[in-house]
């Protein structure tokens, strides 16, 4: 009987690897898990250096997948996705030592003679589902910190970027250890399977509707989560500003791999005196990035597939387009679109749009800026620019985010010392440097007491002596 029966379903897909298949690989995965293989550093390093080994083999590979997937300009592959994993992977080699580390932390004088030591060790069999828009990085990144941490891994890239997970699924079983790392291609219901089964841990980058699925059937084991979601991602223009700045950094942020990323500016929120301008600067620069015809632009990347195109094709009615507008079907072509005179309440802003068009919205002042982000959802990112650092301050004190950006929009991702992540409907937990080992691992608290010495205080029969001894060393 097929263990999928009672899983909650996702939505429609051919089918790769059968119920049996899925259930023995992850049964495979426990058992090479309990054998204690991953636990050495040794196995870790390797594993590391072989991943390592699997991206620079393979630079021109992985920059075509991600082009024949999403038209992604070679540059843009090159620094969002493939650079960020090298250098994760980097960054793992460097530090896995330190991380690896027993740590040794005080005990309370109550308790003495002891030593107290927090143990980092592995959870166990992980499950890592990718998403499509940063295909190599959202896939694989996390592996990284899993391996790191010495855990086995069962990696879901996604199914709507074949040519990435094509490569994924070619490169893995050559590079990492097979008894230990296993990839599994296929789609909705090769997840809904693997939902049923038994993790110790599960990461999950995708929209909040799949998110609640994952969350529910992680529920059933128990089973730990870090959820990364998204959201509508707010952008505070305020009064004394930079425009010219402001405007070249919006619109890299906001139009970067057609503006299908979880951290783009969603829409702008303008102080009304710099609208006008504002939008001005922004029609100036992206004819200065992608020319009077942003089609025939080689620096400018395409809808990932039809369904999405027709989704954003829809929303482009929501305004008056200043700049933008210009479809084409068939090559799943928008042109880069800014908006203005946008009704809060019209569906370009009902949810993540995910895509090349870019909502204006005008506030009088700051604290309707920030009584509008408060009114919705906790966003993945919010960014702000302003010359201004009290207003600066207030921005990031009165409001929520997974994280912030102060005149500039992503670059914050690039920083491995800041944990990434969500909070509220945008996600939960965190990854990228250490951060990444943190979350793949259980820190283990053991206290060792010696038994050369054993105070006699602590135990029956009670009196007022020991009570009153208690209170003074407690």
């Amino acid at each position: 009987m097929s263990t999928a029966q009672s899983a909650p379903a996702l939505s429609g897909s051919a089918r790769t690897m059968t119920d049996p298949d899925l259930v023995a690989l992850v049964a495979k995965l426990r058992r090479s898990f309990e054998s204690g293989v991953t636990r050495p550093e040794d196995w870790r390093h390797r594993q590391l250096e072989r991943f390592q080994a699997m991206l620079v083999d393979h630079e021109a590979d992985w920059l075509e997948a991600m082009r024949a997937d999403l038209g992604k300009p070679q540059f843009e592959a090159w620094g969002s996705d493939y650079r960020i994993v090298l250098g994760a992977v980097e960054g793992a080699l460097k530090h896995l030592s330190g991380w690896m580390k027993p740590r040794k932390v005080g005990s309370a004088l109550v308790i003495q003679p002891s030593t107290a030591r927090i143990l980092p060790e592995p959870l166990g069999v992980a499950l890592i589902i990718g998403a499509w828009n940063y295909p190599m990085q959202l896939a694989i990144e996390p592996a990284v910190g899993a391996l790191a941490a010495g855990n086995c891994v069962v990696l879901k890239p996604s199914e709507v970027s074949p040519a990435t997970t094509g490569l994924i699924a070619k490169l893995v079983p050559q590079y990492l250890d097979p008894e230990c790392v296993a990839v599994v291609p296929g789609g909705v219901p090769e997840t809904t399977t693997l939902l049923t089964q038994r993790f110790d841990y599960i990461f999950y980058t995708g929209n909040g509707a799949v998110g609640r699925i994952v969350m529910a059937a992680a529920a059933k084991h128990l089973t730990p989560v870090t959820l990364e979601l998204g959201g509508k991602s707010p952008c505070i223009v305020d009064s004394d500003v930079d425009l010219d700045t402001a405007a070249h950094r919006i619109a890299w942020g906001k139009f970067f791999n057609a503006g299908q990323t979880c951290v783009a500016p969603d829409y702008v929120l303008a102080h009304t005196s710099v609208e006008a301008p504002l939008l001005g600067r922004l029609a100036s620069v992206l004819r200065e990035y992608y020319g009077d015809d942003p089609k025939q632009s080689a620096s400018y990347a395409r809808i990932i597939n039809d369904r999405h195109f027709q989704r954003l094709q829809k929303l482009l009615g929501s305004g008056e387009r200043v700049v933008g507008g210009e479809v084409d079907a068939a090559a799943r072509y928008i042109a880069p679109t800014v908006l203005r005179n946008v009704d809060p309440g019209s569906p370009v802003m009902a949810e993540e749009i995910f895509g090349p068009v870019l909502p204006v919205l005008t506030v009088p002042d700051l604290d309707a800026a920030i009584r509008f982000v408060n009114a919705r959802p906790k966003p993945l990112a919010l960014y702000v620019f302003s010359r201004d650092d009290g207003n600066v301050r207030r921005v990031l004190d009165q409001t929520s985010s997974g994280g912030a950006c102060v005149n500039d929009c992503l670059s914050h991702l690039l920083a491995d010392t800041l944990p990434f992540g969500g909070v509220g409907d945008s996600g939960m937990g965190a990854y990228h440097g250490q951060s990444s080992f943190d979350t793949f691992t259980h820190y283990k608290s053991v206290l060792n007491r010696p038994t050369y010495v054993d105070p006699k205080l602590r135990y029956p029969p009670y009196d007022a002596n020991k009570l009153k001894w208690v209170k003074r060393i407690g």
